[in-house]
């Protein structure tokens, strides 16, 4: 995740944590979103088609998780994405973005 869009987004206080920083670095699609759910978080990927397949496995297998932001990293400046995702923020909660998938887009 892009070290800018962080800092911007902290502080905004909203509560990130990097794949860096959860020393998730290289691990397996399925693992970063275990993980995101097993901390109550939202995973944010530019990875689209892997968590999008990922998202509908889980809900064939009834399986729950706490909600995917996807996007197209290059299409957006870090400005255009934190924009995006604060307004995100500030209108979902926690409870909205259960076994949803909400892209990027879409908060334009």
């Amino acid at each position: 995740m892009d070290r800018a869009l962080v800092r911007a987004l902290r502080d905004r206080d909203v509560d990130i944590i990097t794949a860096l920083e959860a020393d998730m670095i290289e691990q397996p699609d399925e693992k970063h979103l275990s993980f995101a759910t097993a901390q109550e978080r939202v995973l944010y990927s530019s990875n689209i088609g892997d968590f999008c397949r990922l998202h509908n496995a889980w809900l064939t297998q009834n399986r729950s998780h706490t909600g995917m932001v996807l996007s197209l990293q290059q299409h957006y400046s870090v400005g255009e994405r934190m924009r995006c995702l604060l307004k995100l923020v500030s209108q979902l909660t926690a409870e909205d973005m259960k076994n949803r998938v909400e892209f990027l887009s879409s908060w334009r």
